[in-house]
């Protein structure tokens, strides 16, 4: 089914994909000439084979039931929206789901999470899960419900543009360095564009609220934070962003400074922009992010 909300996938998305694509088809080309090369092994060199093997199969054992055991702990343990429990959050899903056009809404779930402002989308044996941390949903009931609407739009866009297949099915390329997760950050951006489309509202609360807590992020200043991309520099905030799976937060809230505007296509035109307006200095020449993938 055709989405029928408008958004921009994020360019990078794309690009990467088609990299780690290409990466993984000859690593899994690799992998197999290895297998056939190994049957053809004798005496002590076979041993050493089906020691390798039964590695092999106890990671892929290990992942698998993490992931069963997980789902299960969510069954057992976490609260499942319907139209009977939480029935105000679940239409949300409901309708976001018929927007975007996916022909089944996940199984939703608030799961408590020790303090903890977060949610997150999986896949296990064919079906959809999206986790709610607790402290998400007393948010959203407590100061504005836009948050959880973004919040949601956003793991269902996760489930639209099958981001947990992909990364299964690509997952020789994690040998490279940086690839996944420059992958996974572009994949934030657009989930970000696809709660944004859905609740433009709840852009600003729902990733600020991720930064300073549920109490004070009204209370932020907004552009001043976004200054951090500029005045809090250096090799380690560098390396941590390159190295993670998400984006900073000032950067994902920097696409959408004008709250009422469409999504900004060019992020740099838009910082620009904001430079101005603020008066913020420019940013250091010895800035690392030029020469790494975002």
């Amino acid at each position: 089914m055709d989405s029928k909300v408008d958004y921009q996938v994020n360019s990078k998305e794309n690009v990467y994909f088609y990299v780690r694509m290409f990466a993984s088809l000859g690593l899994y080309y690799l992998l197999i000439k290895l297998i056939l090369i190994s049957f053809q092994a004798k005496g002590p060199q076979m041993t050493s084979v089906y020691i390798l093997y039964f590695y092999a199969v106890l990671i892929f054992l290990f992942i698998f039931f993490r992931f069963g055991i997980l789902i299960g702990f969510l069954k057992g343990n976490a609260i499942k929206l319907n139209k009977n429990q939480f029935p105000d959050i679940y239409q949300i899903a409901v309708n976001q789901s018929e927007l975007l056009g996916l022909a089944k809404v996940p199984s939703v779930y608030i799961m408590q999470s020790g303090g903890v402002l977060n949610a997150f989308a999986a896949r296990f044996l064919g079906r959809n899960y999206i986790v709610l941390y607790s402290e998400i949903v007393e948010t959203a009931y407590e100061q504005d419900k836009a948050i959880l609407e973004f919040i949601i739009g956003h793991e269902l866009g996760h489930i639209k543009h099958n981001h947990m297949i992909k990364s299964l099915l690509l997952w020789p390329s994690y040998l490279i360095p940086f690839l996944g997760a420059a992958y996974s950050r572009a994949c934030e951006y657009t989930c970000d564009n696809i709660g944004h489309a859905l609740c433009p509202s709840g852009v600003k609360g729902g990733l600020l609220v991720m930064a300073s807590g549920k109490s004070i992020y009204k209370r932020v200043n907004l552009k001043e934070f976004m200054k951090q991309d500029y005045t809090e520099d250096g090799f380690w905030k560098w390396f941590a962003e390159k190295v993670a799976s998400h984006p900073n937060l000032t950067k994902r809230l920097a696409a959408f400074v004008d709250l009422n505007a469409p999504v900004i296509q060019n992020r740099l035109t838009q910082i620009e922009n904001l430079v101005i307006e603020s008066t913020i200095i420019e940013k250091k020449e010895g800035d690392h992010n030029r020469y790494m993938p975002q």
